[in-house]
């Protein structure tokens, strides 16, 4: 069985290289693990992008949480104020306090403006991974394409009939407007099916 398996593969290889795929499946060995080394980089800058940005919002909700409840007390404070006959005293004491929350709402202010700042910087990665993730996307495309025409152009001529003629003529590059080329994700699995995988 070995020696047979053995024989199998000598046969594909040697009929692949006469081809020429022995060149595509080189190239698909080589961009594969590129492929891969390319998307471990996107998940670790968007890991560190998340994390940025989940620190920075942990950094500015207490800051946030501490203007509104000092908002609310201040406003709580002057109504009662208003409510009641005038005192110089109580006038001065709630304009101290009024005066060191405006203080202490600029320096929260300034904190959170620049929790903000660290979170919209967080978003830079997306220029590079998107980069890096079209050039994924492309290759495994090409790599489909290659499949798919691969398939295509060596199906035994019983399974091309029952795939219709429709679809045998491979992905084009412009398709729009031409209804017998596989031009979409749908007519590949139609494609596929018909053959068989």
């Amino acid at each position: 069985m070995l020696a047979r398996v053995g024989q199998m593969t000598r046969m594909l290889h040697d009929n692949l290289r006469g081809l020429g795929f022995d060149k595509l499946l080189a190239k698909a060995a080589h961009d594969i693990p590129d492929a891969r080394d390319r998307l471990d980089y996107v998940a670790k800058m968007t890991e560190q992008a998340a994390q940025r940005v989940l620190t920075a919002t942990e950094n500015a909700l207490p800051l946030q949480e501490k203007i509104e409840t000092g908002a609310a007390s201040l406003a709580q404070e002057l109504q009662g104020m208003l409510a009641t006959p005038f005192s110089e005293q109580q006038s001065r004491e709630t304009m101290q306090r009024m005066l060191a929350y405006l203080q202490e709402s600029g320096a929260s202010a300034g904190s959170t403006r620049a929790q903000l700042l660290d979170i919209m910087m967080a978003q830079d990665f997306q220029d590079l991974t998107g980069q890096v993730i079209k050039k994924v996307t492309e290759l495994a495309h090409g790599i489909e394409q290659q499949l798919v025409q691969l398939l295509i152009d060596y199906a035994p001529p019983e399974v091309r009939r029952e795939a219709g003629t429709g679809l045998l003529n491979g992905p084009q590059i412009n398709p729009v407007g031409n209804a017998d080329v596989v031009a979409d994700q749908g007519q590949v699995d139609d494609l596929l099916e018909s053959l068989g995988f």
